[in-house]
């Protein structure tokens, strides 16, 4: 399968919504964290599952949290651009 990486501040987000989670309920940061390594699995099954939604980048909406997964497929990596709660402003990550 192909390697994922994950961009420094997508670790970051992934981390903060796992912490913000986990105090509002038992186990609820490790249900997402599950969701998000779910949804990576995916991917890395087949990296075109998800639609393009600009230039070469791809998301993936995950299904128990309003959460994506914006990523980039190269070559021998995924590289993970954002985890990003569905909220947010679409184009904050554009940048990375």
């Amino acid at each position: 399968m192909t390697p994922v990486k994950f961009h420094p501040e997508a670790d970051a987000e992934m981390m903060e919504a796992a912490v913000f989670y986990e105090t509002q309920q038992l186990d609820l940061g490790k249900r997402f964290l599950s969701e998000i390594q779910h949804s990576l699995s995916l991917i890395q099954i087949n990296t075109t599952l998800y639609p393009i939604i600009h230039d070469d980048v791809r998301r993936c909406i995950t299904k128990t949290f309003p959460f994506n997964v914006i990523y980039r497929v190269a070559p021998r990596q995924i590289t993970i651009i954002a985890v990003m709660h569905q909220s947010r402003d679409p184009n904050y990550w554009k940048n990375r």
